[in-house]
């Protein structure tokens, strides 16, 4: 096995590498990967800039220089976190005409999207730590938002159902940020009863359809 030899320069205070690493273009994606690895290994209370630099491989002051501060890499990582999740939610339902399954599909791409990026979803919907006046943090949320709310709308439309977009579209986000947080509570109760925890999964379908029921009874 030969190691890779990788030379670094210093330019406006900022290293920047060549070879097996990062070039200094990609400096910023390189800083958020560094962030979110971070993050998923100590939480949030455990994040340091520091600690993004030595694992990007580069001085102390180039996430300040890029982000300004720990609460503007934050928020570019929750930014990246948000645009992820409206890929994924128009990909779920990409095929699918009945709404009422697009709105089962949303769910699995959602409580998803809590596996596959558990870094960005444990800053995306905090406050205290990223800035939430932040314009592209705003638009890519406005954006993810605007897949499930579409979703919900289309639904009213087609059954001509009397209830407001926006309180059936805050209920369904509720109930998949729910699920995201409670699930292993759910399966410690259940084993605590002497039940087999319910699949993740089978908890979606049943509670889009109570959701569903509910909505239409309401109308």
């Amino acid at each position: 096995m030969t190691s890779a030899t990788t030379d670094t320069t210093t330019t406006g205070g900022t290293s920047t590498s060549t070879g097996d690493g990062y070039h200094h273009g990609d400096l910023p994606n390189a800083l958020r990967r560094a962030a979110v690895e971070v993050i998923e290994e100590r939480g949030a209370g455990g994040f340091s800039l520091r600690e993004v630099a030595r694992r990007a491989g580069v001085s102390h002051t180039a996430p300040a220089h890029h982000f300004g501060d720990m609460r503007g890499l934050l928020t570019s990582v929750a930014e990246e976190g948000f645009a992820a999740l409206h890929v994924a939610s128009l990909a779920a339902i990409d095929g699918i005409d009945d709404p009422a399954d697009q709105l089962t599909a949303l769910g699995r791409s959602y409580v998803s999207m809590a596996t596959t990026h558990r870094g960005h979803c444990e800053v995306m919907f905090r406050t205290d730590i990223i800035d939430t006046d932040d314009p592209e943090l705003q638009t890519c949320g406005l954006e993810a938002y605007g897949v499930l709310e579409a979703v919900v709308r289309r639904m009213i439309d087609d059954e001509h159902l009397s209830v407001d977009v926006d309180e059936v579209t805050w209920l369904c986000w509720s109930a998949m940020q729910g699920l995201v947080q409670l699930a292993p509570k759910i399966a410690v109760i259940a084993q605590a009863r002497g039940n087999e925890p319910p699949e993740v999964d089978a908890l979606i379908e049943r509670f889009t359809a109570l959701m569903v029921d509910g909505i239409r009874n309401a109308s």
